[in-house]
């Protein structure tokens, strides 16, 4: 029974568990969220239409609902953690080419892999 909790202890599995879920999480918000508050300079800068935008929206939530059907059974497979880590590392290098994108169709690409 926890008469206390020490929230900056790492030395308990738990508190591992527990801080590496928050910044696990985050780092998936923050990786899927990244685009959405600079469509519009996007949109801008490329000169595409509110239909290209729509468009790469559309296409990134569908390869978001296809990787939940993919991924689910994954996870049972191989495990939570390994999975969790593998799409981290795997979304964070389309994040990191954002800056690349140069016309509608590397925008679509690129929101279907985040």
């Amino acid at each position: 029974r926890a008469s206390e909790i020490k929230l900056c202890n790492f030395s308990r599995p738990h508190m591992r568990a527990f801080h590496f879920s928050w910044l696990g999480f985050f780092i998936a918000f923050f990786i899927w969220f990244a685009i959405a508050p600079l469509l519009s300079e996007i949109k801008v800068t490329l000169g595409l239409s509110k239909k290209e935008i729509w468009t790469s929206s559309i296409v990134g939530v569908g390869g978001t609902i296809f990787m939940r059907f993919l991924l689910g059974p994954l996870c049972d497979k191989v495990g939570s953690r390994v999975l969790f880590t593998s799409v981290l590392c795997f979304a964070s290098i389309p994040t990191a080419c954002t800056g690349l994108v140069s016309n509608a169709t590397n925008l679509a690409v690129l929101r279907l892999f985040i």
